[in-house]
């Protein structure tokens, strides 16, 4: 697997969820009905900071070799987000009436991440960035 691809859409996709809940949030907030205060907003923005943290990351080890035993750290902290994100959202995903394309999009690309990274951390890299 060419771990440099899916750490770019990873990163991809971090940075757009870490920009708009950081800059955006007010927005999110009356998208989802919420009442906008000023924890509700600060929850918003600190998640941003935390995707764009973590996009950052990905980003910065995009060229390096992932898998097994190589950068272990960065594949099973991306592994236990999505794998923890997913799980959650599939059980939302069975209950929610409402915003049901928002949270089955969510959920489809949070299983992906999660077996890709599942699948880079239990393999061994062939050579670099594959």
């Amino acid at each position: 697997m060419n771990t440099k691809i899916v750490m770019i859409t990873s990163t991809l996709f971090l940075a757009f969820m870490g920009f708009n809940f950081s800059f955006l949030s007010n927005e999110f907030l009356n998208l989802l009905n919420i009442d906008s205060n000023q924890i509700t907003v600060l929850l918003f923005q600190l998640l941003g900071a935390l995707y764009l943290g973590f996009a950052i990351l990905n980003w910065m080890a995009k060229g390096t070799l992932i898998g097994g035993i190589y950068n272990k750290p960065i594949a099973i902290g991306n592994f236990m987000h999505f794998g923890i994100g997913a799980i959650t959202l599939m059980k939302i995903a069975l209950k929610i009436e409402t915003y049901t394309e928002i949270i089955i999009s969510l959920t489809v690309v949070y299983i992906f991440f999660a077996m890709a990274f599942a699948y880079i951390f239990m393999n061994h890299p062939k050579s670099k960035n594959t």
